[in-house]
């Protein structure tokens, strides 16, 4: 089952200027990033994913550790392990970016197939639109509180004001990130002297009792949280030049991601164990109040507003590329016009407005259950994906297939869908939601594992499956590798 191949780049070759990497509105999509267009340096994947996790959602995520039983230091010491996990699993996609220059759902057709990979894609699409929506809630809160309307008015124009920035593209996005790695990074500073101020440290940590299930529902929220980033991470690093080192890249964003998480969540931590309930009636208000009112209010429901615009810009062009990936298998479409785009984004911004427009009242909670069902469902796309670019294909792809289902790929491989099934299956008894709890939760404690079985049973499976595949055709993984040539590879016509 081996399918190394060439990095072959003859279908992507343009020049950089106006509508490419040189200009402001980005034009490529799910097509390969051309040599001459590549840019930037891996630090980029730092300041992104710094400030993407520097926000209200990870705070929440944080403080959950502490409402559901958890003490606070033992809920910092599973976070941080979490945050390292999945995080390192995170930056492994990540690292794909500059080899391939690619987005990184168009990778799955090499495991699953031209139009199979549409299967964890769709879940995928559902979960972004997911995020998108209960996102929106919380930054629509804070914007109508800074604009001063009602919160309506708030999710819809920070809905809009979304779509636009995922419009744009890939530069402005990271412009983006870096402003906001910034700008969150001084807040997040103040609002913790601020809360140390009111909150006695030694009696919080003073208190410290270890709990297994507590322990591990910790960390599979950190570890979770990182996880969720794996089906889009590679999106954000695809421009940066093929010489860039898989090392820095790897970890450039494990250190960012990592960092901005846990700063956000030991925050989340210190104030559920000191505020209770009047965190949990309202977040926004209540990390607002730390600040003080009147100008510096209003400067910290800018600062919630803009964390939440960098992660649900992400969410929105992560859920655009993987639609476009999952239809243009069908259709044999490799690239994409602006007026396709725009539309793309339109649905995606529709249809999470109007989720959040619905759920902004009552449905949140049961909603952000669903969306944590969902992460079992691509936990075994991230282990197959990895295992095939890592340890099957060495880190070569054959680029031209990946668009043709009679090619190299197939348009269906039954081989890794039946994996990546299983994979869900082997999940489910460890799996723990208010609509759903498996049988081997309760002698755990009742703590949620179910990550790991997801990573651990689909890796294990699939490089079985995939060794066997290429030991029966003769063949050594890699061996079939084909180098391009430096005309097929710089981007020039």
């Amino acid at each position: 089952m081996t399918r190394a191949g060439r990095t072959d780049h003859r279908d992507a070759r343009t020049t950089a200027g106006p509508g490419g990497a040189d200009g402001v509105i980005e034009r490529h999509s799910i097509d390969v990033v051309p040599d001459g267009e590549r840019h930037g340096r891996a630090f980029s994947q730092f300041t992104l994913w710094l400030g993407a996790n520097l926000q209200i959602t990870a705070i929440v995520t944080g403080a959950l550790a502490v409402v559901f039983g958890g003490d606070v230091v033992w809920s910092l010491v599973g976070l941080v392990a979490g945050n390292l996990l999945g995080g390192a699993v995170m930056a492994l996609h990540s690292a794909q970016g500059p080899r391939l220059g690619l987005p990184q759902m168009i990778q799955s057709r090499a495991q699953f197939g031209v139009r199979g990979a549409a299967v964890p894609l769709l879940l995928v699409i559902l979960m972004y639109i997911g995020f998108f929506a209960s996102g929106s809630v919380l930054a629509g809160q804070a914007t109508a509180r800074l604009t001063h309307t009602d919160d309506t008015t708030g999710i819809v124009a920070f809905a809009v004001l979304t779509a636009v920035v995922a419009a744009i593209g890939y530069r402005v996005i990271h412009v983006l990130g870096r402003v906001a790695s910034a700008v969150c990074a001084v807040a997040f500073v103040f609002l913790g002297v601020r809360l140390l101020d009111r909150v006695d440290v030694g009696a919080l940590f003073g208190d410290a009792h270890f709990s297994l299930p507590m322990f591990l529902l910790a960390m599979s929220l950190s570890a979770s949280w990182q996880l969720a980033f794996g089906p889009y991470v590679a999106d954000y690093s695809r421009y940066l030049p093929r010489t860039t080192s898989a090392r820095a890249t790897f970890w450039w964003t494990l250190s960012g991601s990592a960092l901005g998480s846990q700063w956000s969540m030991t925050f989340g931590v210190l104030v559920a164990a000191s505020a209770g309930e009047r965190f949990l009636d309202d977040q926004v208000g209540y990390v607002v109040s730390l600040g003080g009112a009147g100008a510096a209010a209003s400067l910290l429901y800018f600062v919630i507003a803009l964390g939440k615009l960098t992660i649900n810009v992400l969410n929105t062009y992560g859920g655009f590329i993987s639609m476009v990936t999952g239809i243009s298998g069908f259709r044999g479409q490799r690239t994409l016009s602006p007026r396709g785009r725009a539309a793309y984004i339109a649905v995606i911004m529709v249809t999470g407005t109007a989720l959040a427009l619905l759920g902004k009242d009552s449905f949140l909670v049961s909603f952000k259950d669903f969306l944590l069902f969902l992460l079992t469902f691509f936990t075994p796309w991230s282990a197959i994906n990895l295992v095939d670019y890592y340890l099957i294909s060495r880190e070569r792809y054959d680029i031209p297939a990946l668009f043709d289902p009679h090619g190299r790929y197939d348009a269906w491989r039954p081989d890794a869908l039946i994996v990546y099934t299983v994979g869900i299956l082997a999940q489910l008894p460890f799996l723990a939601t208010s609509f759903y709890t498996g049988p081997l939760v309760a002698p755990l404690g009742g703590a949620d594992i179910s990550w790991i079985v997801g990573l651990t049973v689909p890796a294990t499976l699939y490089w079985l499956v995939a060794r066997s595949g290429a030991s029966a055709k003769g063949l050594t993984p890699g061996a079939e590798e084909v180098k391009a040539s430096s005309s097929q590879t710089s981007g020039r016509p």
